[in-house]
């Protein structure tokens, strides 16, 4: 019974996903299509970026809401550069600098000026936003023709480009946390701070480090989403805070610290995509979709905490 109650535990999220999964394929016909697929993959590929950056800065006991201002931010700053007749490699190197500027003025305020990280990410969140706006005038920045938005009509094969940068993406964030020091040293932080600061290991610089990480991915988020539209606009990412700290929740991590794991966090971005795309493909208007999403969220936690 113990080992069967573990192994329940363990994957409660893949049964969810999966329940999810026959679920939408019998509502609705045109779901398990090959272009549907590929749409939600396209879609989806900058949240689960974004989501990865979330869940090392879950991980450590603090919490991001400044990562829809920072991929707004991305998705004009890049847009800018390449309207400027700025190459497409210079581009994309500034934007993930400012993406990481924003995380570390973040990160910097939380470990060295005790600064509750809620109090810090919604200041970054403001000012982020802010800056966007200013930086597009608060106009859509159309890309030229032929530069990033290959990117987001690319393919490798049959997959597209986007799903296989967002999978290099999570194989690398899933390669850290389980086979490097600084992934364990991650969780330690959120597990136990204190011992990890007593014996000796310098925690504010790693505190530092996952939210400038975090900023890194939100300036990827930003540029894929920007090569999906050829469009940088200051309202992207409006609410991408919420979902990706849902996506985090949703596959098991704990906004105490210490728990979490990056396969189930990519899980977690996948139900909610399943639940957006299937309730559109029925034509559920978007006020009632928000209370269906947040009345599963509430129940698939649920789920998981009487299997825990």
């Amino acid at each position: 019974m113990k080992k069967a109650a573990l192994l329940l535990k363990k994957s409660s999220t893949y049964l969810i996903f999966l329940l999810l999964v026959l679920v939408c394929i019998i509502l609705s016909p045109d779901f398990f299509t090959p272009v549907n697929i590929m749409n939600i993959g396209r879609q989806y590929a900058g949240t689960i970026i974004v989501s990865m950056g979330m869940l090392f800065v879950i991980l450590t006991g603090g919490i991001d809401l400044s990562v829809g201002s920072i991929v707004a931010v991305g998705s004009v700053v890049i847009s800018l550069c390449l309207d400027s007749g700025l190459g497409m490699l210079a581009a994309v190197i500034f934007t993930l600098a400012v993406g990481f500027a924003c995380g570390l003025v973040t990160g910097v305020l939380v470990a060295y000026t005790k600064m509750a990280p809620f109090i810090a990410s919604v200041a970054m969140m403001t000012m982020a936003r802010g800056a966007a706006f200013v930086i597009s005038n608060g106009s859509p920045i159309q890309t030229p023709k032929d530069t990033i938005g290959l990117l987001g009509r690319g393919s490798v094969g049959v997959v597209p480009t986007l799903v296989v940068i967002a999978a290099i993406v999570v194989a690398v964030f899933w390669f850290v946390q389980n086979y490097t020091t600084f992934g364990r040293l991650v969780i330690a932080i959120g597990s136990n701070e204190s011992a990890v600061d007593l014996a000796g290991i310098r925690v504010k610089l790693y505190k530092v480090g996952v939210y400038a990480i975090s900023g890194v991915c939100c300036a990827v988020g930003g540029i894929l989403i920007c090569s999906r539209t050829a469009t940088g606009s200051p309202v992207i990412g409006t609410g991408l805070e919420l979902d990706g700290i849902a996506s985090c929740v949703i596959g098991g991590a704990s906004l105490a610290g210490g728990e979490g794991a990056v396969l189930k966090t990519v899980i977690g971005v996948l139900i909610l995509a399943l639940i957006g795309n299937v309730m559109n493909l029925l034509s559920v208007p978007s006020y009632p979709q928000d209370i269906i999403k947040g009345a599963i969220i509430v129940a698939a936690v649920l789920m998981q905490k009487l299997s825990s």
